[in-house]
């Protein structure tokens, strides 16, 4: 697949998206990530991308012009599922929406900055709008990276063990169980008899029972929208 991230500040994605299983993503082909400059598009001479919002209000916006531009270039030249912006009044992105997203095969993702965007960028060229959380950052590249590793990991051949991706948090609506390693004993503290059990059977209901007792106690909400 592959991911285009339109930003005014490219710096702040070179670290995440150059390392671990997204690099290893990139290299066995399975993804292809671009990141654009969103200052290579705009007509000022001193590459100015935002300025003051009309009427009452602080903070600068992302202009339109330059964000046009440059989703015009990219979908003259292909075919884009979805134009994502990170916004923080978007929906909500959940593992759902990642599985969702790992099966298309090209996606944008813009990131606010700023005070955010021209609103008609919003109304006009944006398909949809995510948000990780209810609280606000400086910018959305922090968002779109999350976002990118997040949908990255669940392409065919990212992870070293295609069946880890199937056990984790929210796959299920739950959250995963505990998980130990060696030693079975450290300190006195021992690794549940049952996983040390060899029975399959056993082992996956344990797993699960433990799954749902921890989602109840940590994150009950996940219960009840069933």
């Amino acid at each position: 697949m592959r991911i285009d991230i339109l930003t005014a500040v490219p710096e702040l994605l070179e670290s995440p998206l150059n390392h671990s299983i997204i690099q290893r993503a990139k290299d066995k082909g399975l993804a292809e990530i671009y990141v654009h400059n969103l200052r290579d598009y705009t007509l000022d001479k001193h590459r100015k991308i935002d300025d003051y919002a009309f009427g009452f209000g602080a903070g600068m916006v992302l202009q339109i012009e330059p964000i046009d531009r440059l989703i015009t270039k990219l979908t003259s030249e292909r075919r884009y599922d979805e134009i994502i912006f990170t916004a923080p009044d978007g929906e909500r992105f959940t593992q759902q929406t990642a599985n969702r997203l790992s099966m298309m095969e090209n996606i944008i993702i813009l990131c606010g900055h700023y005070k955010g965007v021209d609103q008609r960028v919003r109304d006009h060229l944006i398909t949809k709008e995510y948000s990780i959380g209810d609280f606000v950052l400086t910018g959305g590249e922090m968002p779109a990276a999350m976002m990118t590793d997040a949908i990255v990991r669940l392409l065919p051949g990212a992870l070293g063990d295609e069946t880890s991706a199937l056990s984790d948090s929210f796959q299920d609506g739950l959250l995963e169980a505990g998980v130990y390693t060696r030693p079975a004993e450290y300190k006195g503290w021992r690794v549940p008899d049952i996983l040390l059990s060899g029975n399959q059977a056993k082992v996956e209901e344990w797993l699960y029972e433990e799954s749902l007792r921890h989602t109840r106690d940590r994150r009950p909400d996940l219960l009840a929208e069933d």
